[in-house]
């Protein structure tokens, strides 16, 4: 018999603090944090161990109750418990989240958040200071610590973080900085009461050049196959095509070695297929195929 996946106990304090029941929990995924649905509440929850996640968590709440509550915007709901949870003598920041149900239905297409990036790149302040987004700040400590990844490729990863990273802080952003999401693409977007489209997982919301939300989209249109015409309608809805500036191919191969973190984590774990596909994408990376498609992990 199959035993259950443990449960984080972090989770399990932090619902305790906050009065909410945990008896029925069920681990939805594990990706940069690992999540949970609490289905007796409607509610599910992120769990992080990193160092910054604190301050991070603190700001994503801050600001997506920010845009739901003042500014209309579509946004996932924070829950109105005390929140994040920090639980020092565990290691580990938690927060709560309204969930919103799929149902089976097909991720929404890409011309949505298009528009959702057009409404939030138009938008003032936030009520709390945003960082500078950090590029690929946790990718250098994930490959350095690898126990998977061979000596050659930690290095070759890591010299080309640090020439992505010199590029970056040298592009001059035709739209400008500002409040940018810091981890836009389809995939983080659902379906919302009424058929509406919200953006979801503000987790890197951050301050930084506009056009890093729109790279990741172009990114998923190479490896992942999304057809030129979804491409052509997330352009027009956002208003603006960012393929002509030189910079854009910078944030699109950023995209590209942002998305190996988690593949790298789960490969230290052992699995097996994550293993395969990260081989297979660390070796077109290597081989400058800009092209080549890439597996979605199921």
């Amino acid at each position: 018999m199959t035993s259950a996946p443990a449960v984080d106990p972090a989770l399990i304090a932090a619902c305790e603090l906050v009065d909410l029941d945990p008896s029925d929990v069920r681990p939805l995924r594990e990706h940069g944090s690992a999540v949970y649905l609490l289905p007796r509440h409607e509610v599910f929850a992120k769990v992080n161990h990193r160092s910054d996640d604190r301050s991070r968590a603190r700001t994503a709440v801050t600001v997506a109750r920010w845009l739901v509550e003042e500014c209309s915007f579509p946004a996932t709901a924070p829950t109105a418990v005390n929140q994040p949870v920090d639980l020092d003598n565990l290691g580990a920041t938690v927060t709560f989240w309204r969930h919103y149900p799929q149902d089976g239905k097909p991720q929404p297409p890409s011309a949505p958040l298009g528009s959702l990036l057009s409404k939030l790149h138009h938008l003032g302040d936030p009520p709390v200071q945003l960082e500078p987004y950090p590029p690929l700040h946790s990718l250098g400590e994930t490959v350095k610590e690898s126990t998977w990844l061979s000596s050659s490729d930690q290095a070759w990863l890591l010299d080309r973080r640090e020439d992505l990273i010199r590029q970056y802080a040298e592009l001059d952003s035709p739209l400008g900085n500002g409040m940018i999401h810091g981890d836009a693409y389809p995939g983080n977007t659902l379906w919302g009461p009424a058929e509406q489209v919200l953006m979801a997982d503000w987790d890197e919301v951050a301050y930084g050049p506009r056009e890093l939300d729109l790279a990741n989209t172009f990114q998923g249109g190479v490896r992942f196959g999304r057809g030129s015409r979804e491409l052509q309608d997330f352009v027009d809805a956002y208003g603006h095509d960012p393929r002509q500036w030189d910079g854009f191919a910078v944030l699109v191969s950023m995209r590209d070695l942002h998305t190996l973190a988690s593949y790298i984590r789960l490969a230290d774990r052992g699995d097996e297929n994550v293993r395969r596909e990260l081989s297979h994408r660390i070796g077109t990376l290597q081989s400058g195929d800009k092209t080549a498609r890439w597996n979605a992990r199921q």
